[in-house]
């Protein structure tokens, strides 16, 4: 089961990293943040306010509705049509660490620099999968 501190434990890992208490980057470029309580944060289903979202970057639309058709993967309309999803910490322990890992390796390579990416995914043994 994943948890918050997994999500700080494994963005931080990443390369080239900067981070203060809600916001990791690289580059500059958000990858992952926790987005304090606002007015439009509010379940789709239900209406709750939301207070613990997750902002998880993504390559593209594509991998965006890959993610949004499991749970605990949502998004609300202040998001639409922006390359992120979003989780509610809350809800992490629905992942395991290893999908987690996964999409936090997967928003750090939609923000890091192409020469950076490929050393990361050369690094792993993954060749340039860039697409």
């Amino acid at each position: 089961m994943a948890t918050v501190e997994d999500v700080h434990e494994l963005a931080r890992a990443m390369p080239h990293v900067t981070w203060d208490e809600r916001v990791y980057q690289v580059g500059g470029k958000s990858f992952v943040f926790f987005r304090t309580p606002r007015p439009d944060a509010l379940d789709p289903e239900t209406g709750e306010r939301l207070t613990d979202v997750i902002v998880f970057w993504v390559a593209g639309e594509e991998d965006k509705l890959a993610l949004l058709a499991q749970e605990p993967f949502f998004t609300t309309t202040h998001f639409d049509g922006h390359p992120s999803v979003l989780v509610r910490s809350s809800r992490l322990g629905e992942l395991g660490r290893e999908e987690l890992a996964e999409v936090v390796q997967d928003a750090w390579l939609a923000r890091a620099s192409p020469a950076r990416a490929r050393r990361w995914l050369a690094e792993q043994g993954l060749g340039d999968q860039l697409e």
